[in-house]
């Protein structure tokens, strides 16, 4: 892979090539792309989707918005830091097609501000309570009327894949979706492979995957246009290797989860404050200011400090791990996070393992999680039963109410496949609060 082709500037519904000299400096199409993000209704609707707790209504709980917005900050850190090294090493990325050390920075923060986009509401819970509708629910008997492959994409609902479709879908008036840039929709894409084939592996490319079958043609466009490699064993099979810089999008998601979902287990309660506070020492223990630290009077002060000291020795460590593996990963021969090979890794490990046991598995969350499962269960039986009785032309006067609520866009598709999908697709956009409101809706709890 070569970065020229990497960072191409083509938007999604072009019919031709952009060019990087000929752009408008105070306006440059990278940053075009975080614009279109951040006024886009998905990306609002992030604004009611928590990122830790399901329904949760506390002041310091992180939301899917707020979240991604960090991100999206640290992204960029990242991409101007690998950006402003590459154009060192490669200075005619610079001399012969206008490239500056901003744009790798753009790239990234748009990518990152976008990585959750697709995302169900009521956190990972969300994923699997629609995957397990199809594969163990009431969904299970739609089996029959889809290929393999469309089945596995309900039985896997991907909010990586939801994202693409959201980023590229195609409307009435509206042709490309958000129209971004291959290079960003190339560093979006975390997982470039389909649903099928699912086998062991050890690149983490393959650990999900990031394309439903509806966006086939979409993701082997974008695949193509940005020269990714091909990494699948037959022709048939849509799997590439990763765009460079979508590690850096890895990363910054995964810095940020690490220390602020830590953040939020303090806050709330769920870890003791000195408990945890070792171990955000223990991560910056060789860049701490001890005078300054101790000087802090109160415990957000301190604890403000430790996070942004820890998100920025996990920053510059992320780029020298990039940095050294840069013609490993244009080779496409680099198989791991960038984390996954930082010299604080055991201390990441650490404050991860807190996590996980005193917050992603408290009462709070489990129990919020179980609600979720229910409601999401519900809306998928209610919506997917209406709509396949519609199709086969014999919809119930109860049925015909439910479509009423569907939106539109939703209701277009033409096949099984298509219909079922849809419905996903629109459980999935659903905040925490609408998936909600709509449960008591349809079981008369809302009625005066």
């Amino acid at each position: 892979m070569n970065w020229e082709q990497l960072l191409s500037l083509k938007r999604y519904g072009d019919t031709f090539k952009r060019i990087r000299k000929e752009q408008d400096e105070t306006r440059l199409g990278f940053e075009v792309d975080y614009d279109r993000i951040i006024f886009s209704s998905a990306f609002r609707s992030l604004q009611d989707k928590t990122q830790v707790i399901p329904l949760s209504k506390t002041d310091f709980v992180h939301t899917r918005l707020t979240h991604s917005l960090e991100v999206s900050v640290v992204g960029r850190s990242l991409g101007r830091a690998v950006g402003k090294a590459v154009l060192e090493k490669h200075p005619y990325l610079a001399e012969v097609y206008g490239y500056r050390f901003n744009d790798f920075g753009a790239i990234v923060a748009a990518a990152a501000l976008a990585h959750d986009i697709g995302n169900p509401p009521f956190g990972h819970s969300g994923e699997k309570a629609i995957g397990e509708f199809f594969s163990n629910g009431n969904g299970r008997k739609y089996q029959e009327l889809l290929s393999e492959k469309q089945f596995q994409d309900l039985v896997d609902f991907e909010g990586n894949a939801n994202g693409l479709s959201i980023l590229t879908e195609t409307r009435q008036g509206i042709e490309g979706g958000l129209r971004l840039s291959y290079a960003t929709l190339g560093a979006f894409m975390k997982y470039p492979k389909e649903s099928l084939p699912k086998r062991p592996t050890n690149r983490i490319a393959d650990k999900k995957y990031g394309c439903f079958q509806s966006e086939r043609n979409v993701f082997k466009d974008v695949a193509e246009e940005l020269g990714l490699m091909p990494a699948g064993n037959t022709k048939e099979e849509l799997s590439y290797c990763r765009h460079p810089l979508t590690f850096l999008v890895e990363a910054a998601d995964d810095i940020c989860y690490t220390i602020i979902d830590f953040e939020d287990g303090i806050n709330l309660g769920l870890i003791g404050e000195e408990y945890a506070l070792e171990y955000l020492i223990n991560l910056v223990r060789d860049s701490i200011n001890t005078k300054k630290y101790h000087a802090l009077s109160s415990r957000e002060d301190r604890l403000a400090y430790l996070r942004a000291l820890s998100i920025s020795t996990l920053i510059n460590d992320a780029v020298r791990i990039f940095l050294e593996n840069e013609e490993a990963i244009l080779a496409g021969e680099f198989h791991v996070s960038l984390l996954e090979q930082s010299k604080f890794k055991a201390q990441i490990d650490d404050i991860i393992k807190i996590s996980i046991s005193h917050i992603y598995q408290s009462q709070e969350v489990v129990q919020k999680e179980i609600a979720g499962y229910r409601i999401l269960n519900t809306l998928l039986d209610i919506f997917c039963g209406a709509v396949m009785r519609d199709y086969e032309g014999k919809p119930t006067n109860y049925d015909k109410l439910i479509l009423e609520m569907l939106p539109q866009r939703f209701r277009e598709a033409g096949d099984p496949y298509g219909k079922l999908l849809r419905v996903s697709q629109f459980v999935a956009g659903l905040t925490d609060g609408k998936a909600l409101l709509i449960f008591n809706k349809i079981n008369g709890q809302s009625l005066h």
